[in-house]
């Protein structure tokens, strides 16, 4: 187990959590690619009694699944980062977003789903010119 810590980019929201680093999931639905506004998402689970939340409530979004199942998305009323999803009544585990926990570097995702939604480049990253900062403008 783990303890991490996370906030949104402004730091309206902040969160303390004990997660498990092997259950780091990639997700390629296309509703995490429209929801990120980028390629896929990645969670980790945390149980209820495990997270502690600080600051201002978070907005909820409510999203109905491919299921039929909804999920409470939450995210900062002000800046708009996502911090998690959960089940819409009594949830017992919340799904934090990887991208707002300062241990990212160390939460290597374990598996993938929904791969038939994958982008194909989204796979083939290795090839392509690095920058250490954002390119030079011409």
């Amino acid at each position: 187990m783990m303890k991490v810590k996370g906030r949104c980019h402004c730091g309206a929201i902040e969160y303390e959590a004990t997660v498990d680093p092997e259950k780091v999931t990639v997700c390629h639905c296309s509703d995490c690619q429209v929801l990120t506004g980028s390629a896929y998402r990645a969670t980790v689970p945390v149980p209820k009694e495990a997270l502690t939340l600080r600051g201002g409530p978070p907005k909820i979004y409510v999203k109905t699944a491919e299921s039929g199942t909804k999920r409470a998305h939450a995210f900062c009323s002000q800046c708009g980062s996502p911090i998690y999803s959960a089940a819409v009544d009594d949830p017992q585990t919340y799904s934090l977003r990887v991208g707002c926990l300062e241990q990212r570097r160390e939460l290597r995702p374990t598996k993938q789903m929904w791969c038939r939604s994958a982008l194909p480049w989204a796979m083939k990253l290795e090839d392509l010119p690095r920058s250490e900062r954002q390119w030079a403008s011409p």
